[in-house]
């Protein structure tokens, strides 16, 4: 059986895994928001970074890539790297995917997603909505084991530019960085 896994944050860019067939698409009722927190690849535990997850939100899209992965070799290799790589992360589903936008029919059914869960009981590192500027000032000040909270958010950004999307929220809060540390140097503080 063909397994199918949906990238809306770094995966769209660095999947780490062996695949079949990338296809750029989207899930429905849904969006993308930076409301996890990383404590261990994009910030830490005395300073956690923000990465996206999902919200449900009815009517909206969330565009990203699915990676076919049909060998079982390939299959163990990518759930291995992926609960490592997205331990943070609570829940898993299974969704369906969409590659036109007027498409009925989704292209594949049961493609499987990470999220953090709002629910800090069994979620921890859940961080929730703020205001904008504080967001991008807590992405600008952390850094974690994969390097700063900012090159995350800017290679989210350029990656959805390239698939053809430009997501409101990440470009909105990219500009808001930008800001930030053009203010930063303006003042002579490290950047």
């Amino acid at each position: 059986m063909v397994m199918w896994v949906f990238g809306y944050g770094s995966l769209i860019w660095k999947a780490g895994f062996p695949y079949d067939d990338r296809l750029v698409g989207f899930i429905k009722d849904h969006r993308r928001v930076f409301y996890q927190g990383s404590t261990d690849h994009r910030g830490t535990p005395e300073f956690p970074g923000r990465t996206v997850t999902l919200e449900p939100a009815a009517g909206e899209v969330c565009w990203g890539a699915a990676y076919r992965i049909s060998d079982e070799k390939d299959k163990r290799t990518a759930i291995t790297h992926l609960e490592v790589r997205e331990k943070q992360y609570d829940q898993k589903a299974y969704v369906d995917f969409f590659t036109d936008p007027a498409a009925i029919t989704p292209a594949v059914s049961g493609v499987m997603i990470y999220i953090g869960s709002p629910d800090k009981k069994i979620n921890p590192n859940y961080l929730g909505p703020a205001p904008l500027e504080d967001i991008a000032r807590q992405i600008v000040l952390a850094e974690g084991p994969s390097g700063p909270n900012r090159d995350y958010l800017f290679q989210l950004e350029m990656a959805l530019l390239q698939i053809g999307c430009e997501d409101k929220h990440v470009k909105a809060l990219a500009d808001e960085v930008r800001r930030f540390l053009s203010e930063r140097r303006l003042k002579g503080e490290e950047v």
